[in-house]
């Protein structure tokens, strides 16, 4: 890509700590058939992080710790006409750069905001049974999260205010703003890790999710809700 070139795509990924995973997110967005600025929104990682993404390609900026804050120095360094927020441990499938590329190419969709297919790198019925469940909560209620993915145009994500530096909850927040109608899935899988679902179990960490998200709704703050996810 020249110097002078506008990056048609900007992937935002915030990171802390995310080293075991992150080279394998940043091989799967390289090579795309048009040009792409990579962003790793680092909150202060101990480990390899930070030279993991160099070594790739990206370029590091330093963010305040917390997803949503690291979400929006990311989108604000960001030069490209559509933002990719992609969670480091999210593996975008075969296709993902066509996918992405049609969507961008129709001025239709101009106003809409996009998100990949929900999928697990874990074997068994409880994994198949989550993405079931979060397709249903990206259909019937228009709420997916950060591990889907979110593509979004600079003028759609600027209108609505973008990310906010919210404790919890940053996706929600955002993609109630962009609106349920606006969006469209993706015929394309992002593949995340399920070792938080192992860790904290195919029963609790769902149920406590899902308190979490009832509580926002009855008015709990981030911040009180970021205790409570803890």
């Amino acid at each position: 890509m020249e110097a002078h070139q506008s990056p048609h795509l900007s992937i935002v990924i915030p990171t802390l700590d995310a080293a075991a995973g992150l080279a394998a997110t940043l091989c799967a967005v390289a090579g795309a058939p048009f040009p792409v600025e990579v962003i790793v929104a680092d909150g202060g990682s101990a480990d390899a992080t930070r030279s993991i993404a160099e070594d790739h390609g990206a370029t590091v900026v330093a963010a305040p710790r917390g997803r949503g804050a690291q979400l929006a120095e990311g989108a604000k360094r960001a030069s490209g006409r559509w933002l990719l927020f992609l969670h480091a441990d999210t593996v975008p499938g075969a296709g993902w750069a066509e996918a992405v590329a049609t969507f961008t190419a129709d001025p239709a969709n101009r106003d809409r905001w996009a998100v990949f297919r929900f999928a697990l790198d874990d074997r068994g019925a409880a994994p198949r049974f989550m993405e079931r469940a979060v397709a249903w909560r990206g259909r019937v209620l228009g709420l997916p999260y950060g591990d889907q993915g979110l593509l979004v145009g600079r003028g759609l994500y600027d209108a609505v205010g973008g990310y906010r530096s919210l404790a919890l909850m940053e996706d929600v927040d955002l993609v109630r703003r962009l609106g349920r109608r606006r969006l469209r899935v993706l015929d394309v899988a992002a593949v995340t890790s399920a070792k938080r679902y192992r860790d904290g179990g195919y029963l609790r960490r769902p149920l406590l999710n899902l308190c979490c998200l009832g509580l926002y709704f009855l008015g709990v703050s981030p911040a009180v809700l970021a205790r409570i996810y803890r």
